[in-house]
């Protein structure tokens, strides 16, 4: 099993969203090096920290799940994949935070200038951040 953080704007699509969804697809990520974790890497059971980004606090607000790997959005290179809703966490953990935790100090999403929609987190870091939302 593979661990992923893949962010939204809780604007446009909240884990909120998805809980009352229950599943949905992530489309429109133009960018290559997340295009291609979504195309190749990513696989049915792989978990996901839903991050809310660009809000107020940004930060990870619950988890999802892959469930349908990835798969044609737009001709002649983008792909998509489904996610379903697993759980929101009791506490929300914002950017900051994330910071503050030393243990996850080697975690992609806290390195100065990751701005990477969809990025692979290691399963030590996914534990933390899970433990840090109280699961």
């Amino acid at each position: 099993m593979n661990y992923w953080l893949m962010k939204s704007e809780p604007s446009t699509y909240s884990i909120d969203d998805l809980a009352r969804d229950k599943e949905t697809c992530w489309e429109g990520v133009r960018n290559y090096q997340a295009r291609n974790f979504m195309r190749d890497a990513m696989k049915v059971g792989d978990r996901v920290l839903f991050y809310h980004s660009n809000a107020e606090p940004s930060g990870v607000a619950g988890i999802a799940e892959i469930c349908k790997e990835g798969y044609l959005e737009a001709k002649p290179q983008w792909y998509m994949v489904d996610l379903h809703f697993v759980e929101k966490f009791k506490k929300f953990i914002s950017l900051e935070e994330l910071k503050a935790t030393a243990s996850l100090k080697e975690m992609m999403v806290v390195q100065r200038g990751s701005r990477l929609s969809v990025q692979p987190v290691g399963k030590k870091h996914f534990e933390i951040v899970c433990k840090l939302g109280g699961k």
